[in-house]
């Protein structure tokens, strides 16, 4: 009996170390740059997207976690804003920081479209994109570089999911609006950024360029 007693411990016990040692897959969920943010609020794989059936709206380009900013990171809508001025009429403050190190974009784009004494016809644009409330909004400065950065892993799967390319070459499509104004100018300009090359450029607010909404994500 107690052979057959120390028989059965040796078994369970072998049964335990294979256990142990046995590989177990699990499914990696975290968010990274290159995936796709559906109409739902799901961020998936290119390869899982594929399978879903769901519809893309963005593509995230930054889960970096940041103190005193809301969120896990960004995704870049699929398409552009036709060229929209960032206000109606010059000789208006209209709220922003005029930090270019903030990422601040969210508060600056409801900051330009509440202020009563001129239009923001851009703040406009990006706000009618969602009839339940605002979940895109124009980049800040210090955004669109973070997105600049990215552009090299985005820019194809944006182009897979059928949105407008982040243009890579010099000429007047590759400007787009950022939500910050120019420190001690804000009543006449406003920051311009270039997707192709990374500089920036002050420009008067009521002149027309493209905006690239982008999304704060939540995982």
């Amino acid at each position: 009996m107690i052979r057959k007693i120390q028989w059965i411990a040796m078994v369970v016990a072998a049964v335990l170390c294979a256990a142990c040692d046995a590989h177990i897959d699990v499914p990696d969920t975290a968010v990274r740059p290159g995936h796709i943010l559906c109409e739902d609020g799901t961020a998936l794989s290119y390869a899982q997207y594929e399978q879903s059936g769901k519809r893309a709206i963005a593509v995230v380009f930054d889960t970096e976690r940041r103190e005193g900013t809301e969120g896990n990171g960004y995704a870049v809508y699929l398409w552009d804003i036709a060229p929209a001025a960032f206000a109606d009429s010059l000789g208006v403050e209209q709220g922003t920081s005029a930090d270019m190190t903030a990422y601040d974009g969210n508060a600056n784009t409801f900051a330009l479209y509440n202020t009563q004494e001129t239009a923001s016809p851009m703040a406009e644009a990006v706000f009618d994109l969602w009839y339940y409330g605002q979940s895109a909004y124009v980049p800040s400065v210090a955004q669109m570089r973070l997105l600049y950065a990215a552009r090299d892993v985005v820019g194809p799967i944006i182009g897979r999911c059928g949105g407008d390319p982040l243009p890579t070459a010099d000429g007047e499509e590759c400007w787009y609006w950022t939500s910050t104004e120019v420190e001690g100018q804000q009543t006449a300009k406003a920051w311009l950024y270039s997707m192709s090359s990374g500089a920036m450029q002050e420009t008067p607010k009521i002149q027309a360029h493209r905006v690239r909404p982008i999304i704060t994500i939540n995982h």
